[in-house]
């Protein structure tokens, strides 16, 4: 078919970015690719629409991926479903460690992959491990102690903070009570120079502090420590590289130093390159890395960011918990000025809704003042968001929590951030 090898062709790199991005095995990958490329070719009369066949593509891609891990999860009794889900990507609204590790376990070999999981998955005792797989005890130890070793090398967490280093201790424990009360006023136009997701301006000299609260149990779970470093230049534009320290308030030891780099014009406001830490190597994932960076860093058509001068559009339209949406990518809008009254002190605001422009099945609240600055940022998962990985839908894991309904679909209010700017 003349027709599908042209679309093919046109969306060949991407397809087997994606396909690379999660084998470790070249071979693995080249026999993926082609099962991907005969299943499209097989089922191209099945396509509807030829402006979707990027996304078709893709989709089969993730299920070719999908198989071969579940093969592999037979062949050395891992779970695999569970540890190659990335509902809880690393992305512009953050990373998880459960997504962390998960991530880690992708770069590690089979035998690590599997005594790991025996030993802390299924917490068997190393005799019983030793049974099951038919090896001795001594060989079990090793097995074990080396994968742990294997894993922490590739942990993109660094469990050792640097002598006469402290978390930060500026943003509280709890989260301040805080109320939301709907003004009659028209909601203001603003300029939002934020990043979105991450709240800092891409500016040289600025610097700040935030925070994610659980709720309802409102204690802070992480804190983000960010500055801008200095000018960056990715693919020759220009722009500035940021660092980000995220500190887990369990445990303080654990610390997870970031780098990317962001650009701010008059109009917009977007990523244009992230670094993962491979162990002893740095990777970088720019925009010309197609899906691999746009399905978590980038956002508008052709990645031209989030917009700075932001107005009513009337895409998104809300009374009380109740929303309804035009049907359109980047649905991103504000929707109502209200007063935040938080700590004691109170800001107008108006907020700002975005309906899963990053996450499907992920929105967002973020309150911002006349400076354009985040007063308090609240984020909602569809009621079934990640069920798979959760096992019951949200309205039952979190049933106290506020909700919205959008479009007639259900969300549940997950956790709140605030930076130091309201401090």
């Amino acid at each position: 078919m003349e027709e599908f090898e042209k679309l093919l062709d046109a969306e060949r790199v991407p397809v087997e970015h994606f396909v690379r991005f999660r084998l470790n095995s070249k071979a693995d990958a080249d026999d993926i690719l082609q099962e991907i490329y005969l299943a499209a070719y097989q089922n191209f009369s099945q396509l509807k629409s030829k402006e979707s066949f990027k996304s078709w593509i893709i989709s089969i891609a993730r299920n070719k991926c999908n198989d071969y891990f579940r093969k592999k999860a037979v062949q050395y009794e891992i779970p695999i479903d569970r540890i190659t889900e990335r509902e809880l990507s690393d992305s512009r609204h953050g990373i998880s460690t459960v997504a962390a590790v998960r991530e880690t376990l992708h770069l590690l070999g089979d035998k690590d992959k599997q005594i790991l999981y025996l030993y802390f998955w299924k917490q068997l005792p190393q005799a019983d491990i030793a049974r099951q797989l038919n090896i001795p005890v001594g060989t079990v130890k090793s097995r074990l102690h080396t994968a742990k070793r294997n894993f922490k090398v590739k942990y993109p967490y660094n469990t050792d903070v640097l002598k006469g280093e402290s978390a930060v201790k500026k943003l509280p424990e709890l989260i301040p009570d805080y109320k939301i009360e709907a003004s009659t006023e028209s909601p203001f136009s603003v300029k939002w120079e934020e990043l979105m997701g991450w709240f800092l301006i891409p500016k040289i000299g600025e610097r700040l502090s935030w925070g994610i609260y659980d709720i309802p149990s409102r204690k802070c779970s992480y804190v983000y420590d960010m500055r801008v470093t200095g000018k960056a230049r990715v693919h020759g534009i220009e722009g500035v590289e940021l660092t980000a320290k995220e500190t887990s308030c369990s445990d303080r030891r654990r610390v997870m130093n970031r780098t990317f780099v962001a650009q701010l014009t008059d109009t917009h406001c977007r990523y244009l390159a992230t670094v993962q830490n491979d162990g002893d190597v740095r990777n970088y994932i720019t925009f010309l890395d197609g899906d691999e960076f746009m399905l978590n860093w980038g956002f508008g058509e052709e990645n031209c960011g989030n917009e700075t001068n932001l107005s009513v559009k009337g895409d998104i339209q809300r009374v009380g918990n109740s929303v309804t949406s035009v049907d359109k990518d980047f649905l991103l809008d504000i929707v109502g000025r209200y007063t935040v009254t938080i700590g004691g002190k109170s800001y107008d605001t108006v907020c700002v809704m975005d309906i899963e422009t990053c996450n499907c099945g992920v929105v967002s609240e973020q309150f911002l003042d006349k400076e354009g600055k985040t007063i308090l940022w609240r984020r909602y998962n569809r009621d079934d968001w990640a069920i798979d990985w959760y096992q019951k839908p949200w309205s039952e894991q979190l049933p106290e929590n506020d909700r919205l309904v959008i479009n007639g679909t259900t969300y549940v209010h997950w956790y709140d951030c605030i930076t130091d700017h309201i401090l």
